[in-house]
């Protein structure tokens, strides 16, 4: 994705993609009531506009707002989560809508049959790779909500078959490269990625695949949410804080009155897919279900050795071209297939998986690199150091062309809204 035809077409993916996750929504659905991990539906797309506006066609020359006086609606650290909710601040869908695409039509018109310097490029990524974020966040907040799955997605229609793949991927001890190249190597990267570094590593053992639905079962059965022996401090707060200190499974799932379990897929309840990896799970549960199994979560730097070998690959299977064919990305499969389904994208030490389906906790905290520079947008990553885990691999939901191995995700530990799942090391 680098002339301008290309981003154009990037950006009409996320155009369409984003319309559909709206347009099917009456008044009532849009007045979802506030909830910590969701936004407005509304707000969320007048925000992804107002980036384009501002971080773009402004820092290009444009002076004039498109939406003289709602700078400080639209943009995310003006304006407290809770206040997004309130009735009249956030203007109505059509009006919305008609500043939504006034920008996008602006954005065509100025860059899509033009020859992009390397200031064009670098900021016509960094808006389109924002947008597909909030098209993510507008996903998990239908799954969320129990709205209907999006008209593009496929959820259960031919799915992939499994490999019949299991156990661990053994990863040689020694010297790996974590993170991305600076700017000025032409490859582009968020500040969080930034500077590349090498890291040593003791061999160690990594599960081949994510945490199946079947797996976490056998915790949830054997009375692992009731053991206060796997579950560390900050996860018997958690269990404390949640559905009136009755957590017992993971969310959306449930046990019907003949004992069979099943799971909600936004707003359809279905036989849980045994097979398919554990989603929407915190980390608190990942490690709590660790300690059950004598295992434990691989850090940052193991995840990334684990994905892109020592040759240091962009993508786990190799090359510099995302393929989309081996990965559940992009709003298909939800995290339907089985987790040893899409062998053919194997990591160079046999991991399957580690793009795409959910992404994967870590045991590290969100923290900058060595040498970490600020880039243009000061708050992408800023204010998630520190309390927030890592994550990484991108999920169902992502949008293909994000992701890569180096890519890092800040979600704090007790998030269970997102998709999130989770594989092992051997301790």
């Amino acid at each position: 994705m680098n002339t301008g035809e290309e981003m154009m077409i990037e950006l009409d993916v996320v155009d369409r993609k984003s319309r559909a996750l709206l347009d099917d929504l009456d008044d009532a659905r849009l007045a979802a009531p506030y909830l910590r991990g969701i936004n407005p539906p509304i707000w969320e797309l007048g925000h992804a506009a107002f980036f384009y506006e501002y971080f773009l066609l402004r820092k290009l020359g444009e002076k004039e707002a498109r939406m003289p006086g709602y700078d400080d609606v639209w943009d995310s650290f003006e304006i407290g989560h809770k206040h997004r909710w309130r009735p009249g601040v956030v203007p109505d869908k059509g009006t919305m809508l008609d500043y939504y695409r006034g920008v996008l039509d602006e954005v065509r018109a100025g860059f899509g049959g033009k020859s992009l310097n390397d200031q064009e490029r670098y900021l016509l990524r960094y808006v389109i790779h924002h947008h597909q974020m909030h098209i993510e966040s507008l996903l998990w907040a239908r799954q969320t909500l129990g709205y209907p799955a999006p008209s593009f997605a496929t959820l259960n229609d031919d799915l992939p078959k499994g490999a019949g793949i299991s156990g661990d991927a053994l990863v040689e001890g020694g010297e790996y490269d974590l993170g991305m190249p600076s700017l000025s190597s032409g490859e582009f990267s968020f500040d969080s990625e930034r500077p590349g570094h090498q890291v040593t590593l003791r061999s160690f053992s990594i599960a081949k695949t994510l945490v199946t639905n079947r797996e976490f079962l056998e915790f949830v059965e054997d009375g692992g949410y009731r053991d206060q022996s796997v579950w560390d401090f900050g996860g018997q707060c958690w269990l404390l804080e949640g559905n009136g200190g009755q957590r017992e499974m993971p969310a959306y799932w449930r046990r019907d009155e003949s004992g069979v379990w099943r799971h909600r897929k936004f707003d359809v309840w279905e036989d849980l897919p045994l097979d398919a990896p554990v989603l929407h799970v915190s980390v608190w549960e990942a490690e709590a279900f660790c300690r059950w199994a004598g295992r434990r979560l691989p850090t940052e730097a193991e995840w990334e050795a684990a994905a892109r070998g020592p040759e240091a690959l962009r993508f786990p299977w190799g090359g510099d071209v995302m393929d989309t064919a081996q990965v559940d990305m992009d709003g298909t499969f939800f995290g339907t297939a089985p987790a040893d389904a899409f062998d053919e994208s194997a990591s160079p030490t046999g991991c399957l998986q580690m793009l795409g389906t959910a992404w994967e906790w870590t045991s590290s905290q969100f923290l900058p690199y060595a040498g970490f520079e600020i880039d243009m947008y000061h708050y992408m990553s800023v204010l998630q150091f520190g309390d927030h885990r890592v994550t990484k691999g991108g999920s169902c939901a992502t949008c293909s062309s994000l992701i890569r191995n180096s890519y890092r995700q800040a979600y704090l530990p007790g998030r269970t809204d997102v998709f999130t799942g989770f594989r092992t090391c051997a301790s």
